[in-house]
């Protein structure tokens, strides 16, 4: 008996439903009420979602501290890599995956201390990557040990007569390496402009670099007072290639000066001044190649490749039958 047997169906499912913010939110935070590392993630949470990023196409990466348990509060690929190691990362997973949108998330203490040497190498580099430094110039999932932004004469466990030295700045440092091509400045106590800067970093081609000044309320309560209850003490910087205020903030900060971003000697200028807290876009540079695109127009990884070095070193082990 002849029996007909249908083909069988492939259903090709798509979900059309735009994302929102509740879908890039995973477990719930553990940071102190108060903590800066709460606005940073709403931030980010809130480009994903402006963005309508594809959560399987995002990376967060981060080292050691508390800003470092960034990637376990994103519904989306993380690493939560070790101390200072953040950045090589980050790296490894661009230049294997050029088509992930890679997040980097570190402390003082990860970036600027054992990370040093590798976050001066990333920025020569210059890898597609959108790196938020969270400063709060103390450790705090350490329980307050001063750091290296820390400022001079600051008490802390390791320092109880005061910090000798004075703190490291960011800023002035990034701008001095070679190839750098986004810097950026701000308060975490600022949604707006917090995620315009950062909105403007996701979509700079090349490695972004902004220094979030972030309270911690458990070990340095009392730190970002002064700048907080004064708007005076901000510098906003406005620019038609950078950031502009809407009304209601520039009611609020109405120290504003405009800068090119493009200008590096004077965004150098700017990064070293100590009267007033400099906040926006001082540097950014689209012609700078990224590093990524240099090793892939000359055909390094490309999969043939990859896979004959793989099946060259498995034919070193190979044992061969007796002819």
């Amino acid at each position: 008996m002849d029996m007909e047997v249908s083909a069988p169906r492939c259903l090709l499912w798509s979900n059309d439903k735009p994302t929102t913010l509740d879908d890039y939110a995973s477990e719930a935070p553990r940071w102190c009420t108060g903590c800066g590392d709460l606005a940073i993630l709403a931030a980010v949470q809130r480009l994903c979602r402006d963005q309508q990023l594809a959560q399987e196409k995002m990376v967060f990466v981060s080292g050691i501290g508390c800003s470092s348990r960034f990637p376990h509060y994103v519904n989306s690929y993380g690493f939560h890599g070790l101390h200072g190691r953040a950045l090589p990362v980050a790296e490894g997973i661009k230049i294997k995956r050029p088509d992930l949108h890679v997040f980097v998330n570190t402390g003082d203490g990860d970036c600027c201390s054992i990370g040093a040497a590798h976050w001066i190498h990333a920025i020569r580099y210059n890898m597609n990557l959108t790196v938020l430094l969270h400063d709060n110039a103390i450790y705090g999932l350490t329980k307050k040990q001063v750091s290296p932004t820390s400022p001079k004469g600051l008490a802390s466990n390791t320092t109880p007569r005061g910090a000798y030295l004075d703190g490291l700045n960011p800023m002035e440092t990034t701008l001095g390496v070679t190839n750098v091509s986004f810097a950026a400045q701000v308060v975490d106590w600022v949604p707006g402009l917090l995620y315009d800067v950062i909105s403007r970093a996701f979509h700079h081609q090349g490695l972004s670099f902004i220094r979030v000044l972030q309270r911690c309320p458990e070990f340095l309560p009392d730190y970002f007072n002064p700048w907080m209850d004064d708007p005076e003490q901000l510098l906003v910087l406005t620019h038609d290639n950078g950031i502009q205020l809407g009304a209601d903030l520039s009611r609020i900060y109405r120290q504003q000066q405009i800068h090119d971003p493009s200008d590096i000697n004077q965004a150098r200028e700017l990064a070293s001044i100590t009267d007033r807290i400099p906040v926006g876009i001082l540097y950014q540079n689209e012609n700078v190649p990224c590093y990524e695109d240099i090793i892939q127009s000359q055909g390094l990884f490309t999969p043939e490749t990859v896979r004959n070095n793989v099946e060259a070193e498995l034919d070193r082990f190979t044992v061969w039958p007796a002819p």
